[in-house]
């Protein structure tokens, strides 16, 4: 067997991974589909960072609650109820889409349900990988997801467009609430697994929950290459999604004067470029030397993006971008490592929690500057402004002793 699919031995994570790539080929249709039917409806910059932006908050609101849930609650039933209420709402776009009432305010409705949703679905499948998987197989499992997450995103945006143009937005929304569904029955069978004590909790009080949460506040404050990481997390992400979220479709229309399916390639690019990462660091059982790798990839993002701005041609973004996929996924595996390989397990989920909030928390400012930006000086300075801002923070890391050790 492959190095980097040995963690597929496991039949709960192999059940899990299997609803979640099917899932996540979904999103990556919804993500072509919605950003190319704002485009459309609105024409605004702002109206795309606003979709983003809503869905951002709710997620930042309630993700520390999330957390606390996390390590008391089973896993995988908050993941199946988080899937089955995305599926719903998801479908009901698709049904507005189809009968042409679907409205911006609606979309904006949507994307806050969305985000709540996040809130609980993401601590709980980053928390519930070491109940399912030895120490030793971990970096299999995290690049096992990334790979599925990314192969999902060659062929997903992709097909998106391809959906987009024949089906429209009701076929293209539809598909991704079906994929949900998919997902909800391959948790079914391991719904009951890794329900410790702390999880059979019927009742949580208030001063558990604040118990809880200070718990893995306290982790966050005593690791210096923790809260560094996360602090400079959230300063880089507010750069990074200016450009990359919100300025990209603009970028792709006004700028290189193309159309969707080159939305699609560009997603695509930036897709192979992660599976490539996803396989190499897969095989790696043990990590080394981690801060310096992970500050040094993290530098090159931020030149990639820069470098997106520029009069390079298509050619030229979609090398950057399977470029900068390559990066963010290599950043992504050795992060998601060493949190799961030195948080304790019964912490893991509010440490995720912080770590979301902190590393997201700028988002919202970040859309809005995006939207701002490329609204007022065009989506080139957007890239060339938010990779050179992202370069300067992340460079910033290397001066902690703390990070430059992490090994």
């Amino acid at each position: 067997m492959l190095t980097f699919v040995r963690a597929l031995r496991y039949r709960p994570y192999a059940l899990l991974w299997s609803g979640q790539t099917i899932s996540i080929l979904g999103d990556k249709i919804f993500q072509v589909a919605l950003a190319w039917w704002v485009l459309q409806k609105t024409g605004s910059a702002i109206a795309m960072g606003t979709v983003y932006t809503l869905t951002t908050i709710p997620m930042l609101a309630f993700i520390l609650f999330g957390g606390v849930l996390v390590d008391r609650l089973p896993r995988i039933r908050m993941m199946m109820l988080s899937d089955y209420i995305r599926g719903i709402i998801i479908l009901l776009a698709a049904i507005l889409a189809y009968l042409n009432v679907l409205e911006i305010w609606h979309v904006y409705i949507f994307s806050l349900v969305l985000g709540t949703v996040d809130a609980f679905f993401y601590p709980a499948f980053n928390a519930v990988m070491p109940d399912m998987i030895p120490n030793e197989d971990l970096n299999s499992a995290n690049s096992l997801n990334t790979l599925a997450r990314q192969l999902a995103g060659v062929v997903g945006p992709a097909l998106g467009a391809t959906v987009m143009s024949l089906g429209g937005a009701p076929l293209s929304f539809g598909l991704d609430a079906f994929s949900f569904f998919i997902a909800v029955l391959c948790l079914l069978p391991i719904q009951h697994m890794a329900i410790n004590e702390a999880q059979k909790t019927e009742r949580i009080a208030p001063k558990a929950v604040i118990h809880d949460l200070g718990e893995g506040l306290k982790v966050v404050k005593e690791s210096t290459w923790l809260w560094l990481t996360i602090l400079i997390a959230g300063l880089t992400n507010m750069a990074y999604a200016a450009p990359m979220e919100v300025g990209l479709p603009f970028l792709i229309k006004n700028h290189l004067h193309a159309d969707v399916n080159v939305l699609g390639y560009f997603y695509s690019a930036s897709s192979i470029g992660a599976v490539l990462s996803a396989i190499l660091v897969g095989r790696i059982k043990h990590l080394r030397r981690r801060g310096l790798a992970l500050y040094s990839v993290w530098t090159l993002i931020g030149l990639f993006i820069v470098a997106m701005g520029l009069p390079i041609g298509i050619p030229g973004v979609l090398l950057m971008a399977m470029l900068a996929g390559f990066g963010s996924t290599t950043l992504g595996l050795i992060w998601t490592n060493t949190l799961q390989q030195r948080v304790p397990r019964q912490l893991l989920g509010r440490v995720t929690s912080v770590d979301y909030l902190g590393s997201y928390i700028l988002l919202p400012v970040g859309y809005s500057l995006g939207g701002i930006v490329t609204d007022s000086f065009g989506p080139a300075i957007a890239f060339m402004g938010g990779g050179a801002l992202m370069t300067i923070l992340v460079a910033t890391g290397f001066m902690s002793k703390q990070v430059r050790e992490l090994d």
